[in-house]
């Protein structure tokens, strides 16, 4: 995680998490700002070869059908955490229910009943991707989170939420084919090997 120096602007108003949350974004445009058990995570604008493991996941997605009919393929739309009162996290990639626009809680994140899976691809902060994103997203009852973990070359695959952790948590290497629970709403398996080489830094 990497967070920039913040001015206190609020002087003797009240102020928020939140409100703090946008003053980071409008000083430092392409930076993501989440609040995650009352605490601001704050990551730089992703770089090329994120982007690009994005496109390659979205394919199968897509191409299973989940972007028509009862679901959509969504990327950075705001999920609303049952965390703290202010909480939200903005995952990478999402599946969605296609009446998300009717569960907008506020802060433009949406109720996670909306939600099949949640992916994200690591950058520098990939440690809260790995633990403090899987506790609040096992919290909020997403079926299913995967991780693209770029600093050890796995793609995680995180199932069966209770409340306070995911169940199932099945790391898979280069390789191998992982393939996501019927629960998310199609047949999709990804490619480890192929979704790892996009993510790569060209100076790997």
């Amino acid at each position: 995680m990497s967070a920039a120096a913040i001015e206190q602007p609020f002087d003797d108003e009240p102020f928020s998490l939140t409100a703090i949350a946008d003053e980071i974004m409008e000083r430092h445009p392409g930076y993501r700002v989440e609040i995650i058990g009352g605490h601001l995570l704050v990551t730089p604008s992703p770089d090329a070869p994120h982007a690009r493991a994005l496109t390659k996941l979205m394919r199968p997605f897509i191409a299973a059908g989940l972007d028509d009919g009862d679901t959509e393929v969504l990327q950075n739309v705001g999920l609303w955490l049952p965390t703290g009162a202010e909480d939200y996290a903005i995952p990478d990639l999402a599946i969605v229910d296609a009446d998300i626009d009717d569960h907008l809680v506020e802060n433009n994140a949406y109720d996670p009943v909306c939600f099949r899976l949640v992916l994200e691809v690591t950058s520098s902060n990939w440690k809260d991707d790995l633990k403090t994103k899987a506790v609040a997203y096992a919290q909020a009852k997403v079926p299913v989170y995967v991780v693209v973990d770029r600093k050890h070359r796995r793609v995680h695959v995180l199932t069966d939420p209770n409340g306070e952790k995911y169940e199932h948590h099945r790391p898979y290497s280069p390789g191998e084919t992982a393939t996501l629970p019927d629960s998310v709403g199609a047949k999709v398996t990804l490619d480890v090997d192929q979704i790892l080489k996009a993510a790569q830094r060209k100076t790997d």
